[in-house]
């Protein structure tokens, strides 16, 4: 399954459960875990992207290492809310996930990235730190989002 509602992903898991974030790029794939009470997400692994089976395989590992219930995916969206390329292609790649059998909640993640450059840049993270960190923390606050959501469509 496939959503972009909180509510429906959230029917679609057990009882808690330790979900991952990803934040998809042409080069990388940021990776987030949360607990299994879905109250924080923390970056993981920074996954170089090469042929789509070994990144499928690299994902399909932390997904068993961590016992993960359910995918968080940022869907990169246009600030007018239409959706772009990259949108098409997360979309693609979401689908060819689906057959790990976990449920997948698409999470606009319009400002992600934008958000944590300004957290390193407060911090005077170097750029070089920047480059390494940008995605997996972009993957946390994505999945970070989804989890502030799940707890609340629970209310």
């Amino acid at each position: 399954m496939i959503t972009l509602s909180a509510a429906q992903f959230r029917d679609a898991l057990p009882n808690g459960g330790r979900l991952i974030g990803l934040d998809v790029g042409s080069k990388t794939i940021g990776t987030a875990l949360c607990d299994a009470g879905w109250s924080f997400a923390s970056p993981a692994l920074l996954i170089r992207r090469t042929k789509f089976q070994k990144d499928k395989t690299a994902l399909a590992e932390i997904i068993k290492a961590q016992a993960v219930v359910g995918l968080v995916i940022g869907l990169p969206i246009n600030l007018d809310g239409s959706e772009s390329p990259r949108s098409q292609s997360t979309r693609a790649f979401a689908q060819n996930l689906k057959d790990m059998g976990l449920p997948i909640l698409l999470q606009d993640e319009r400002w992600s990235t934008v958000a944590v450059t300004r957290t390193l840049i407060e911090q005077d993270a170097s750029r070089a730190k920047r480059a390494e960190l940008v995605d997996k923390m972009a993957a946390a606050y994505i999945l970070q989002g989804a989890i502030d959501a799940l707890v609340t469509a629970q209310i």
